[in-house]
């Protein structure tokens, strides 16, 4: 939503559901034509979609493949572009790392390196979470300052760490140093401009210290780094919508996009029905709801098109749990497509239903890709959504005379 348009925004008691499947989108293939979404049986959706007003949205823009981050800003209201997000600062919201505007944040993945110092396992083994906290706070012990900046080590999950920087005036344009392959050294960090190359330079002590502290670790001897990205700060929902948000994710990148915006994060859960559950009993107490499914793109990203039709009809079986509320406005699609057939993500643009007592009700009368290419919303930006429910939850007033 462009900001310039926050000033019609007015504050109801209305009530706004956002459902994300991520990786909703699919391709299919030359023997059968027909995607994940539409082999599906979705009983559920396809009655919503007869209910409501369908389209594809794009979220960023045609033929542009988007990461996890700016696909949600943008289903947020966020132009995806302008607020362009790093993985490290996503990483250390994940996990509730307190940031300032002077951090750096850095998502670690933990190696093993042979005695050459080149790569042998990207993962150190698929290590334990438990190893990775031990790691952390050996590292986060030993090496609390490099050059006069502080350094912060946090655990994420198995292989998955943080390394947090706090200093003035240092840049993020750092590349990464995982080269993506194995039996190569990992790639030393350079700054491409002053200020960066401040930061490049730490970072180079910093895998020289956790290196020689890490060298009798029989899997996790080395660090790769990515996602070097500064933090900054970003008006929230409430400033932006006068909303009172919740959102319900199970993975950190995801909670941490979320907590960026301001929104009040959900405990912890793994399972949908429990994520449904956690919605159901916050109801009273927020305005917006954000609810995150991960179990489509997981699917997608492993090749497995039965496995992401299976995620498919368990969300549609789940989904009276969300319709028996009677939101206002409920909206439901994915952040992008993530075809079983490519293994990752795409710029395929992605069916969205919206849901409303205003709603202009259309012909589709299934929830996939190609029913909704005909809806009444047409195809339009990701970035878009967030305007058209507050329109339809009646908190957007006239604009101009």
């Amino acid at each position: 939503m462009d900001p310039r348009l926050e000033p019609l925004v007015s504050k109801n008691d209305s009530k706004l559901i956002l459902l994300v499947a991520d990786g909703l989108g699919g391709i299919g293939t030359k023997a059968d034509r027909r995607t994940e979404l539409e082999v599906a049986s979705t009983p559920n959706l396809d009655q919503l979609a007869k209910e409501s007003s369908t389209g594809l949205l794009d979220p960023v823009g045609p033929g542009i493949t988007p990461g996890s981050g700016a696909a949600h800003f943008a289903l947020f209201g966020y132009n995806p572009i302008d607020n362009l997000i790093g993985r490290g600062v996503l990483e250390a919201a994940g996990i509730g790392v307190p940031m300032t505007d002077q951090s750096i944040a850095v998502r670690i993945n933990f190696c093993t390196l042979d005695q050459h110092g080149h790569i042998i396992d990207r993962r150190a083994g698929r290590l334990s979470s438990e190893d990775g906290q031990r790691i952390c706070r050996l590292l986060g012990q030993r090496v609390t300052s490099i050059k006069g900046f502080r350094t912060q080590f946090f655990p994420v999950k198995e292989h998955r760490a943080v390394l947090l920087i706090e200093g003035a005036d240092l840049g993020d344009a750092v590349n990464d140093t995982d080269p993506q392959k194995m039996g190569v050294p990992p790639i030393l960090p350079e700054g491409h401009d002053s200020r960066s190359a401040k930061t490049a330079a730490i970072l180079i002590e910093v895998i020289h210290q956790a290196t020689a502290l890490l060298r009798d670790e029989p899997r996790a001897n080395g660090l790769l780094l990515r996602g070097i990205s500064a933090h900054r700060s970003y008006r929230s929902f409430q400033e932006r919508y006068a909303l009172n948000s919740y959102a319900i994710a199970s993975y950190p990148m995801y909670r941490g996009i979320a907590s960026l915006v301001g929104m009040t994060i959900a405990p912890h859960t793994d399972d949908l029905e429990a994520e449904f559950k956690q919605l159901r009993a916050a109801y009273r107490d927020y305005d917006f709801f954000f609810v995150h499914y991960k179990q489509t793109d997981a699917a997608g990203e492993d090749g497995d098109f039965s496995a992401k039709v299976s995620a498919i009809e368990r969300l549609d079986r789940l989904l009276p749990m969300v319709t028996d509320l009677h939101p206002d406005v409920l909206a439901i699609t994915g952040d992008h497509s993530t075809p079983s057939r490519m293994k990752q993500h795409s710029w395929h643009p992605v069916p969205v239903l919206l849901n409303a007592e205003t709603a202009r009700i259309d012909a589709v009368t299934a929830f996939n890709e190609q029913a909704c290419l005909s809806g009444a919303l047409g195809r339009f930006r990701a970035e878009d959504l967030m305007a058209l429910m507050l329109a339809h939850a009646g908190r957007i007033s006239k604009f101009g005379a």
